[in-house]
């Protein structure tokens, strides 16, 4: 005779449906927490590395799917095992991973041309805990060289910095790591792995704000780290210990975005060196930062390091543009802006824009702003998906209508 059981028993404990419904074409949400096992030693054994998921906080089938793909995209060249960890944003994964890298009295060597939230984690929270850090000229490989010490423990860059777009030369910078016997480590955020792939220019460890490009539809939050397993071990955790794990809906969306990430950069770059010269060209820019520009600072550089396609070299999407007039007018251009949008974040579908120093590296004060090459009207574009003919012509008109001119 089958048990009787209660109305809420039946509720909450028959629920489950183990049986086999197919191979879907992707990796389902699991949308759980927690995990059963058959007894206590199961449950125990998957603590500590035992093939099995216990908790969500700790790993998740989505999260590694994810993670595992961008792994496979930034090391696929690779001759040697790379592993990925997904973490709830880009900041977390960058917080925890110099975190897992650093101990008090440890010192860092960073680019000075952050973005800005980085910059502050580095300057405020690891000083606060005994790190000490030195900001340098990231594009000169000799001040890098001569601002490590024995006990530096990572040289820290972005491939592109947010939102000048200086070029990080990644092997001179890599080697430089390797004559002091530390790491170099960089948020390859701008340049995707579709642009760049720093494992192959030597860095130890690579880091995203999956939910800019990697995801690229502006609706899922997420970064992701991709290092060597050992490092990968020490990063994945300090994450279980703070964490900040990327959640099944999350993960299962970037994980989507991934697929369109090659078609999407693509059209992006190529837009992107597109409006660049066409902004170059108006009186009332002061300056354009778009490596595709001959006169940038990293143009040859990014042609080295950058992949190419039948549009040519991919020099990434961000494009900043300084109008003539400081402060003001750079607001007054965002704000005449009627196609692109003033929003967070970038990578997106549609072109977003923002103006840097009052809002993504409103953290740095005006000298840090000036050592990083911001200046105070820059505007930083995302470019998107849409007709670039449609773009410029408004971002030309927004700037007929600026007050100040050159």
């Amino acid at each position: 005779m089958t048990q009787r059981y209660g109305e809420h028993t039946r509720a909450v404990g028959l629920s489950r449906d183990d049986r086999s419904v197919g191979v879907p074409m992707r990796i389902p949400v699991y949308r759980a927490s927690t995990y059963a096992f058959e007894n206590s030693q199961e449950y125990a054994e998957s603590l500590y590395g035992g093939g099995r998921y216990s908790y969500a906080r700790i790993d998740s089938p989505n999260s590694d799917a994810f993670a595992a793909a961008v792994a496979a995209l930034e090391g696929g060249r690779l001759d040697r095992e790379v592993h990925g960890q997904g973490f709830a944003s880009g900041m977390a994964a960058i917080s925890t991973a110099l975190l897992a890298l650093t101990r008090a009295g440890a010192h860092v060597v960073a680019s000075r041309a952050l973005y800005g939230n980085t910059y502050k984690l580095l300057d405020v929270l690891l000083r606060r805990f005994g790190v000490d850090v030195d900001f340098v000229d990231i594009t000169d490989a000799a001040a890098v060289r001569a601002a490590v010490r024995p006990e530096t423990a990572l040289v820290y860059t972005e491939t592109l910095s947010n939102p000048s777009m200086l070029v990080s030369d990644l092997p001179a910078l890599a080697a430089v790591a390797r004559e002091a016997d530390t790491l170099l480590v960089v948020d390859s955020t701008f340049a995707s792995p579709v642009v760049c792939r720093p494992l192959e220019h030597g860095a130890d460890v690579v880091l995203h704000s999956a939910t800019k490009y990697l995801g690229g539809h502006s609706d899922a939050t997420g970064g992701v780290a991709v290092a060597r397993p050992d490092l990968m071990d020490r990063i994945r955790e300090a994450r279980v210990d703070l964490g900040p794990h990327l959640a099944a809906d999350e993960a299962f969306l970037l994980h989507r975005g991934l697929e369109t990430l090659p078609l999407r950069m693509a059209r992006q770059c190529a837009t992107a060196a597109e409006f660049a010269a066409a902004m170059l060209r108006h009186p009332a820019v002061a300056r354009v930062d778009h490596p595709s520009l001959p006169g940038h600072q990293g143009h040859e550089l990014a042609r080295k390091l950058f992949d190419a396609g039948p549009e040519g070299t991919r020099y990434g999407a961000v494009v900043t543009v300084t109008p003539h007039g400081g402060r003001d007018a750079g607001t007054a251009f965002a704000d005449g802006l009627r196609l692109a949008t003033i929003a967070p974040s970038l990578g997106g579908t549609h072109t977003i824009v923002s103006h840097a120093a009052s809002t993504t590296h409103r953290q740095m004060p005006d000298e840090a702003l000036r050592a990083a090459g911001i200046e105070p009207g820059a505007v930083r574009f995302s470019i998107g998906l849409e007709d670039p003919a449609d773009l410029i012509a408004d971002a030309l008109r927004a700037l007929d209508e600026l007050p100040v001119k050159e």
